[in-house]
């Protein structure tokens, strides 16, 4: 056991319980990302730094018989993107019951979930989880998620991770991943933060091939991504590998965005590997 969350389902004292497993020979199975995680988050460089996450998990609810997504008419397409986006109505947000339900079971389980939006795509949504620091962060993704697909079980929708679930003009899915260290956050941090990022480019083919599985389906450089076979930063650009806010460029100090991880990344290596290229990687 590592992690413990009431559980929002069962209430009273029943808990949800987030375990390490291991093979009968006491090896972590391959599946198994906590434990590599974890030690890098208890190297003394890294916990001096604090290092804090904000995940956004962009997914995706399908229609369960057809396996295509909520709203959309079976076997054809809606109006094209545009009026999705953090919308209200009946004819452009599907799906907001199964989410505040998600919302509020995340909250009574202890979880830090932040915010929900709908998203670009119609019968796409997104929740953010954070500001979480080390460890914890994975704990708090996977339990969210855990959480979601039991409420779309119960509403009869499957819920879906894949980066890109409906090709052409349509938005994939991504898991932006949000990352600022103590010295980013303090004076001086702006210049903290550009040399992370030159560091993040560095191992950018290191980085791709931990950040999701499909995800050369979503990184094509349309639709609010970065191709996948260039490296890029930005202040305010959604088309970057990585974009700081406007607002930590003006005061000199904050975080930044890396917008390369896919919505079916393991949330144990993304963010501890992030920390082990910003903190303990030496170029």
């Amino acid at each position: 056991p590592q992690a413990i969350f009431p559980d929002p389902f069962r209430r009273g004292n029943n808990i949800l319980v987030i375990c390490d497993t291991y093979t009968p020979a006491g090896e972590p199975i391959p599946t198994n990302k906590r434990f590599n995680a974890a030690k890098i988050f208890e190297h003394p460089d890294v916990v001096a730094e604090e290092p804090w996450y904000g995940i956004e998990q962009e997914y995706t609810l399908l229609q369960k018989d057809v396996k295509w997504p909520l709203g959309w008419p079976v076997g054809g397409f809606p109006g094209p993107q545009g009026p999705y986006y953090c919308s209200a109505g009946a004819d452009k947000s599907f799906g907001r019951d199964i989410v505040d339900a998600h919302y509020k079971a995340c909250l009574y389980a202890g979880i830090n979930i932040s915010g929900i939006n709908g998203e670009v795509m119609p019968g796409q949504w997104e929740f953010q989880v954070g500001p979480s620091v080390g460890i914890s962060a994975g704990d708090q993704i996977w339990a969210a998620r855990y959480i979601l697909e039991r409420i779309t079980e119960i509403a009869g929708v499957v819920l879906s991770l894949d980066p890109k679930p409906i090709p052409g003009d349509w938005n994939g899915a991504g898991a932006h991943t949000n990352y600022s260290t103590k010295s980013m956050r303090n004076e001086g941090g702006y210049e903290v933060i550009k040399k992370a990022i030159e560091k993040l480019g560095l191992r950018h083919k290191h980085h791709i091939a931990a950040y999701g599985e499909g995800n050369e389906r979503r990184l094509t450089g349309r639709h609010e991504t970065a191709d996948i076979n260039t490296f890029s930063w930005g202040v305010a650009n959604r088309g970057a590998s990585i974009r700081v806010g406007r607002d930590t460029e003006a005061a000199g100090k904050g975080y930044f965005e890396d917008r390369r991880p896919a919505s079916n990344m393991d949330p144990y290596v993304v963010t501890s590997l992030i920390a082990e290229t910003t903190i303990l990687w030496k170029p």
